[in-house]
């Protein structure tokens, strides 16, 4: 009888933590969103713009993704590679999964301390308008990282503890060394040792089980110590400053948008009507999944949010009718790759904001090549509809056809409105993602009537937790990316890339490659902030429209992004579909050759990228 109240007792307070960071995050999305559309309807309507929104989006941001990502890892939520430790025996997987949360643990404890560091540095910066002290936007990275330690302890109490005394006893072979370098050695490794160590290490890492972020951060930590003089504390810096673009709320808004059509009904009456309209086609409910992530990305804006939005609502569908799994993932993975060209997507607004490219230009852009894409996936699918193995459908039911569409009108009106909101000047696409969840909530509380108060508060953590993984992972790829900028490896990639600067084909070629590479690496949007500013500047002289240059970035970005085995989007797909990760990776293949011929017809038509931008008259 003790053993259990012994349980209880440890659970409870920790549980506790869980409800105290889970309000404090929550607060800082509902805070945010009332903000934001306080001040677009100020600045309106009233000429009283809040000026100081832009300060307190910087601290939101920093909130969700550090305290909100300390919560993520103790529900399990990170994006981890768990194919080569599920094919190990039972022993050595609880030795490896005991090694990944020490790592997490001692990652904690050493971000902890510089993050105290860095709190104390920037005690006396004061931001212009409100005049909140710096610090401020680091105090969530260092109540984060307590709670991570936390919950590491708490994760280690849980395991066989033979296991966790044999992953610390090889941890300490394998770190110590490395550490001893770094304190006594007369001189830093070179640079290109250097970042090749720390690339080895994430790879093997991600390899291994660790989530894709906490590896990312011990890849920066290694090559600071071993590689160069600069102090650690740059680690919790960047990972700051990696998350206070204003820009980046859009994420969490659509990804809350995307739960919020989940959830009250919206996705779902979209896909059935798409369903009925498109599933007597050969191929059936896969040719309704692409068509669905082509009409939903226009919504939600974030992968994360479009792999939900529509896998989830056709997860139940693809059983019923036999499917296989592991190809819906691969059917879900592919299509929402495509995606990351269909306005409102995170990676062009992401590419507007660190390059000269309108937003506006690349949300009209995007359209006609994403179609492209769709039919190409589709094409594919047809051919392989034969593998599905799943029942015919009749004619088409045009009664009810006519049904689903007259309900489905108003959540056909979302994509609309944003549209209109954006090219009118009403607000900017950031803030135009706050007005979609208003109106996702309006629709599913005051119309459908889906959403009660207790789902609406599981809304908010569910799309906290996940806004949070992404924003913590986005964090630490912002600290690799800045390690990998120190260590001269993008302006090498540039360079390589730049050597075919006489010839347009061989410049797109390679630009594709280097981007698709890094992606897969980086989690895509990285690999998009490291390489567009430089390669960008280099297609006008080569008579590359920028315009459609960058299209080609975001399609290669996109691949990258859900590209196996590291892509980190495929183990999205994979988990929502419930598929397994090796079967589906080999299915993916197919899929993956079909994105590429894909996006190479669109690189090498430049009327499909810029025939929309010019009908609307956004200048080359």
């Amino acid at each position: 009888m003790h053993a259990p109240t012994a349980e209880v007792g440890r659970a409870g307070p920790v549980l506790l933590l869980d409800r105290a960071l889970d309000i404090v995050v929550g607060t800082a999305l509902l805070g945010e969103l009332l903000v934001v559309i306080g001040n677009v309807l100020g600045r309106t309507f009233f000429d009283l713009p809040l000026l100081w929104s832009d300060e307190v989006a910087t601290l939101a941001l920093s909130t969700i993704a550090f305290i909100g990502g300390a919560v993520a890892y103790r529900r399990d939520a990170h994006i981890s590679v768990r194919t080569i430790v599920n094919a190990l025996p039972e022993s050595a997987q609880s030795v490896v999964l005991a090694a990944a949360d020490w790592l997490v643990l001692g990652l904690a404890l050493v971000s902890l301390y510089f993050s105290i560091g860095l709190v104390q540095t920037r005690w006396e910066e004061l931001t212009p308008i409100i005049e909140m002290r710096g610090a401020w936007f680091a105090v969530p990275l260092t109540i984060g990282m307590t709670a991570l330690a936390i919950y590491a302890v708490v994760r280690l109490s849980e395991q066989p503890r033979k296991a966790v005394l044999a992953a610390l006893a090889v941890l300490v072979v394998l770190v110590v060394p490395l550490v001893l370098f770094g304190l006594l050695a007369e001189a830093p490794l070179a640079n290109n040792a250097a970042i090749t160590v720390a690339l080895l290490v994430v790879l093997a890492t991600v390899l291994l089980g660790l989530p894709v972020g906490f590896a990312l951060i011990l890849g920066t930590m290694l090559f600071l110590h071993i590689g160069t003089y600069v102090p650690l504390v740059a680690v919790p810096q960047n990972m700051v400053d990696g998350v206070g673009r204003f820009v980046l709320l859009a994420l969490p808004f659509f990804i809350f948008a995307g739960f919020i059509m989940e959830g009250g009904g919206i996705s779902r009456r979209l896909v059935v009507l798409i369903a009925a309209l498109v599933g007597r086609l050969r191929g059936g409910l896969m040719q309704v999944m692409v068509v669905s992530m082509y009409i939903v990305s226009g919504i939600s804006g974030s992968k994360a949010a479009d792999v939900a939005a529509v896998g989830l609502v056709m997860r139940d569908m693809l059983d019923e009718e036999g499917y296989d799994r592991s190809e819906a993932a691969a059917v879900l993975a592919a299509s929402a790759a495509m995606g990351e060209c269909i306005p409102p997507s995170l990676a062009m607004l992401v590419l507007g904001s660190v390059t000269s490219l309108s937003i506006g230009a690349l949300f009209a852009a995007g359209l006609v090549p994403a179609a492209v894409i769709a039919l190409c996936l589709m094409a594919l699918i047809y051919v392989r509809a034969a593998k599905f193995q799943t029942r015919e459908h009749g004619t088409w039911n045009w009664p009810l056809i006519r049904r689903l569409a007259l309900r489905a009108i108003i959540p056909f009106s979302m994509p609309a409105l944003l549209f209109a909101g954006i090219f009118s000047g009403f607000a900017t696409p950031t803030e135009i993602s706050a007005f979609a969840v208003a109106y996702g909530l309006a629709i599913a509380v005051l119309l459908y009537r889906e959403v009660n108060l207790r789902q609406f508060g599981r809304m908010i953590v569910e799309a906290s937790t996940v806004s949070a993984m992404v924003l913590f992972t986005l964090a630490a790829a912002q600290t690799f990316s800045w390690v990998l900028s120190a260590a001269q490896l993008p302006h090498s990639l540039a360079a390589i890339v730049a050597t075919w600067h006489d010839d347009p084909a061989l410049f797109m070629l390679a630009s594709i490659a280097a981007v698709v590479i890094l992606g897969s690496l980086l989690e895509g949007l990285p690999a998009l902030l490291i390489l567009a500013p430089l390669l960008l500047p280099l297609a006008p002289n080569l008579g590359i429209d920028p315009l459609h240059y960058g299209i080609v970035l975001l399609v290669a970005m996109g691949i990258g992004a859900f590209l196996p085995p590291l892509g980190v989007g495929f183990y999205i797909a994979c988990a929502v579909t419930r598929a397994p990760v090796d079967r589906a990776s080999a299915i993916m293949v197919p899929y993956v050759l079909i994105l590429l011929a894909g996006l190479l017809l669109v690189t090498f038509v430049p009327w499909f990228t810029l025939s929309v931008p010019q009908l609307l008259g956004f200048g080359n």
